[in-house]
């Protein structure tokens, strides 16, 4: 039987590596806010787009039912 489980690295993390060993070696010269931004960006991202459909749901829902 197969086993489904994924357990690869994901896009972001894949990328801070990247940038980080960029930033450690001295081939880029970005802020550390920019290195680890693929870790909370993502976060971000996600809080963002769950921000927005709560407050469309609000909207929808909660306003038009007066």
């Amino acid at each position: 039987m197969s086993d489904k489980n994924s357990n690869g690295v994901s896009l972001p993390v894949v990328l801070f590596l990247i940038f980080l060993v960029l930033k450690l070696t001295g081939l880029i010269t970005w802020s550390w806010w920019w290195v680890t931004a693929p870790l909370w960006g993502t976060l971000l991202l996600v809080l963002g787009v769950a921000a927005i459909a709560f407050i469309g749901t609000l909207l929808y829902y909660g306003i038009t039912d007066r």
